[in-house]
């Protein structure tokens, strides 16, 4: 009998999982999707404020309710795809929101276009990020725990991938250009690859297949989210990565303040953690494989933590750049492993527990805004720095203290 042929060397360094091909179409849905909102994401407020001309106060309601929207209908959306047992089906017109949300801007910018499509249409469209992730976590279904964090490890690098590439390429075609509308039409571009994607190439699964124990209604399913044994976890996560966003917005401050750098080193030092986080996103989804997800995060978060202790004490940019490493590392973490630990917080239902994503999204960015407020208010750019460390340190302490009562009962 003759041995089974050899993979080529490069096949080989590709897990069995991801050859999957529901994983594969996902991954690179998923790219689609992040380049979407990479392609708008750095050129939104300039479009609605200055070009536009909303004003401050009001784009800033506006992008609070968008949010608020995409939590409610991402757990609403995930809760009916459980129980039709089929999420490709919910997929296809929720990609369809955002063809119009960005095409609508592009093609028709006002004021009245702007708040419809930021207010109704892309709040749908984000909650396709939850849906993916929820079909792969049925396709996952009854795997090893550490291949789990592996496969959704991998699918997050697609957005970070994404955003290495994208605002820079974006960038640079609109360089010449007066207007950054054009921006949009390169997401509606994506959101219609992302449409063919999922249309032509993800395979239908069966209602069998991913069917929960029991149906939810809607009120129940919003219940079961805010309910004490998932919520409190939910929202200690929140708190851990909400430290991410404090970083977001206090790193520019910081580089052109107390580091006395230049815009340029922004860019750049932007550029050098995301790269990172790609490269560590995989190892952390390695790591997973000899710890579980709680000792993972809880290593992140308190990597992540001496970062913006010592981002708070830097004084030159070369400070910056050596610290880079160590926010990349950090970071990783924070951003990938707590996917898995929301799913398994209601993981008999993969829609409803990866909606859980956007509710940890929304609650971060709505506690990052509490502690800027706090920092900025009692002290500098810098201590703002080490009171984000402090509150991430606060959510750490607060997950393994639930963590600790719930292997109690």
């Amino acid at each position: 009998m003759s041995p089974p042929p050899r993979r080529p060397p490069m096949t080989r360094l590709i897990p069995e999982v991801f050859r999957d091909p529901t994983i594969r179409v996902s991954m690179l849905a998923v790219f689609a999707f992040g380049f979407a909102g990479a392609a708008t994401a750095p050129y939104q407020s300039v479009v609605g404020i200055r070009e536009l001309g909303l004003s401050n106060g009001l784009y800033s309601a506006l992008i609070f309710c968008a949010a608020a929207v995409n939590v409610v209908v991402s757990i609403l959306l995930g809760n009916l795809a459980d129980r039709l047992g089929e999420y490709r089906r919910m997929m296809l017109p929720v990609a369809v929101f955002g063809i119009l949300g960005y095409g609508a801007v592009y093609a028709v910018p006002s004021q009245v276009t702007f708040i419809l499509s930021a207010l109704c249409l892309l709040p749908v469209y984000g909650s396709l990020n939850s849906l993916l992730f929820a079909n792969v976590r049925a396709t996952t279904k009854g795997m090893e725990r550490n291949v789990v964090a592996s496969v959704n490890s991998g699918v997050r690098a697609m957005i970070s991938l994404s955003w290495i590439l994208v605002p820079g390429i974006t960038g640079a075609l609109l360089a010449s250009s007066k207007t950054m509308l054009p921006a949009y039409l390169f997401a509606s571009l994506a959101c219609a690859v992302c449409l063919g994607l999922i249309g032509l190439f993800l395979p239908r699964r069966t209602p069998a297949d991913t069917a929960p124990p029991r149906h939810l209604s809607y009120l129940a399913a919003l219940g079961e989210v805010v309910s004490p044994p998932v919520f409190l976890r939910v929202l200690a996560v929140a708190l851990i990565t909400s430290t991410l966003h404090v970083n977001d917005a206090i790193l520019p401050l910081i580089v052109t303040g107390a580091a006395h750098g230049t815009v340029a080193d922004i860019g750049v030092l932007v550029g050098i953690v995301a790269l990172l986080e790609v490269i560590f996103i995989i190892v952390w989804g390695r790591a997973q494989r000899m710890m579980n997800h709680v000792t993972a995060l809880a290593i992140g978060t308190i990597i992540y933590i001496v970062y913006l202790l010592l981002l708070g004490h830097a004084s030159a940019p070369w400070h910056l750049y050596a610290l880079t490493l160590i926010s990349g590392v950090g970071a990783a973490a924070l951003i990938s492993i707590p996917i898995t630990y929301l799913q398994d917080l209601i993981a008999e239902r993969p829609g409803l527990g990866s909606a859980l994503i956007s509710v940890n999204i929304f609650l971060s960015a709505g506690l990052s805004a509490l502690i800027f407020a706090i920092g900025t208010g009692t002290s500098s750019y810098s201590g703002t720095a080490i009171v984000g460390a402090v509150a991430g340190f606060a959510g750490l302490a607060m997950l393994l203290f639930f963590e600790r009562a719930r292997r109690r009962r």
